[in-house]
């Protein structure tokens, strides 16, 4: 029965699937209940509010007894941190660039559902991130592969790069053997990452990763914060991008996960330009689209006071009327910096 529904998983576009037991792992629940107690999950409540759905696939739904994980290899095909050295465009995290991961893996996880309701029987649901899973750790449990000390997952096939999802099933399905750890002594992305966001032991603290920072939080950003940002307006590749295993990965050939020409290096003053419905037809069938215009703008407007470039002053001052304060205030703070630039020359 695993062989079949793998070789439908490889057939619908999945390039990595792994079985993991349902039952629960006291260890992640007593990880999940630490890192809530350091208050490191930051404006991300929900972490909380679906503590007892998210710690075991029971927890969620009781009649599960086994997990299919899948993985589709997203893997860029130049280097994924070319932007960042191009300090009048914004970076864009690789999986902004393209169509919402969420639809397409989704779209193939229902397939394969109805081809197993079909054919073995049972009762599933599918999940693609926005559910209470603990993607990661089920992944690593299903022999996908293993955390990496970025806390994300690593192969040995695919790198850092996999979108995940996941089939909850009622089928009894033997479980694969885990994945062990392959880091050894490497700290990449320690090194690598901009805020010192990770610990080195596997632990990351979200309120000083830029991926968290641009996407998640909705507020203002702390001021120490924004210099160490750059020109990252959507997420942060730094850690992931870096990773030794890397070379491993094929890129991608899924047409869904091309870049879009204007989404890979975009130019920091045309993007300032943009209203609400210029935001929403730009990103429209992206990611990027959930955080809304006004979030979007504070990054852009933290990487044009982050640019050094004094020419691009004027984008800044013509966002200190704008409507939103969120937009006002990273307005006035990009025009200083730049201020100081220019007297500083």
């Amino acid at each position: 029965m695993k062989d079949r529904i793998r070789s439908k998983a490889l057939e619908f576009g999945f390039d990595a699937v792994g079985f993991a037991s349902a039952a629960t792992d006291p260890g992640l629940r007593e990880a999940l209940a630490a890192y809530l107690a350091d208050g490191r999950h930051g404006g991300m409540a929900w972490m909380e509010d679906t503590f007892d759905r998210r710690v075991s696939p029971t927890g969620l739904w009781p009649e599960v007894k086994s997990v299919i994980a899948l993985g589709m290899n997203y893997a860029p095909p130049g280097d994924a941190l070319a932007t960042l050295r191009h300090p009048d465009r914004g970076n864009v995290s690789v999986y902004g660039r393209h169509r919402d991961y969420h639809d397409v893996v989704k779209k193939r996880l229902k397939q394969l559902a109805r081809w197993m309701v079909d054919s073995l029987g049972g009762e599933l649901k599918v999940f693609v991130d926005t559910a209470p899973v603990m993607e990661k750790p089920l992944a690593v449990q299903a022999g996908l592969g293993w955390r990496g000390r970025h806390t994300n997952l690593v192969s040995r096939r695919f790198g850092s790069w996999l979108f995940l999802g996941e089939i909850y099933t009622t089928l009894e399905l033997p479980a694969d053997r885990a994945e062990p750890d392959h880091c050894g002594s490497c700290r990449a992305c320690v090194a690598a990452c901009p805020t010192g966001a990770l610990d080195g032991e596997g632990r990351i603290d979200p309120r000083r990763c830029i991926s968290y920072l641009t996407i998640e939080h909705k507020g203002d950003i702390p001021e120490a914060l924004l210099p160490l940002i750059g020109n990252r307006i959507y997420g942060c590749d730094d850690c992931t991008a870096v990773c030794p295993w890397n070379r491993f990965a094929p890129p991608n050939s899924q047409p869904d996960f091309q870049p879009r020409p204007e989404l890979t290096a975009p130019l920091l003053a045309e993007l300032s330009e943009l209203d609400d419905a210029a935001f929403r037809a730009m990103f429209t069938g992206t990611p990027v689209k959930r955080i809304g215009r006004d979030r979007f703008i504070r990054n852009v407007l933290i990487a044009i006071g982050n640019s050094g470039r004094p020419e691009l002053a004027p984008a800044a001052g013509r966002r200190l009327d704008d409507a939103s304060p969120l937009v006002r205030a990273m307005a006035a703070w990009a025009v200083e910096r730049l201020i100081q630039k220019i007297q500083m020359v």
